[in-house]
């Protein structure tokens, strides 16, 4: 499990106009206030994400940066939102427990990290997170927590193959998060 970096000319050249490119983010990024007053007046309780890392993934970095109040680049982490419950799980939380989590907690939003790459073990693990999590809310049941995950490796893959429903790359801030999980949560409220 060893990875090496090697540096050195190459001749070819790469054509960057063929080189798909996001359009950019499909929601608006809300401030904190916000965000609150939308889970307030949509919900009418606290929005429920549950967080963890999976499989043998030690690293808690990323998911800390999103859910505890410290945050990241400067921003305050899930926990800081009064109207969003936070359950983070830590690191090597196996799929089943985490399934179990999120039912008993009636989770809207399950938050997963990934930054072990080695064998794509990030991309077996997610997989094994959305079959898991499908076929536990099968299709007319309860309704499915939304599935997200983050981590450096994802920027290769789309949701849909991994079955989940939302991706995110390094340098992810709370509040897209946060913005995004109500986007995609609360869809009719009002702007």
């Amino acid at each position: 499990f060893t990875f090496f970096i090697v540096y050195g000319r190459a001749n070819h050249l790469i054509d960057y106009a063929s080189i798909p490119v996001p359009a950019g983010r499909e929601y608006p990024l809300l401030t904190a206030k916000e965000i609150n007053l939308a889970i307030r007046t949509a919900l009418n309780r606290r929005l429920v994400v549950v967080g963890a890392c999976i499989g043998t993934d030690a690293h808690t970095v990323g998911i800390d940066a999103i859910l505890n109040v410290k945050g990241f680049a400067g921003e305050k982490g899930l926990e800081y939102y009064r109207e969003i419950q936070v359950i983070n799980m830590g690191a090597q939380v196996t799929v089943e427990d985490l399934l179990a989590r999120a039912k008993t907690g009636n989770a809207d939003a399950v938050l997963v990290s990934q930054v072990v790459t080695q064998k794509n073990a990030h991309l077996h693990n997610t997989k094994q997170l959305a079959a898991a999590f499908h076929a536990a809310y099968p299709s007319g049941g309860a309704a499915r927590p939304l599935l997200v995950v983050g981590g450096p490796r994802f920027d290769t893959v789309r949701p849909g193959e991994l079955g989940v429903d939302r991706i995110f790359g390094k340098g992810t801030t709370p509040a897209e998060v946060a913005s995004y999980l109500v986007h995609a949560l609360l869809p009719d409220r009002d702007q």
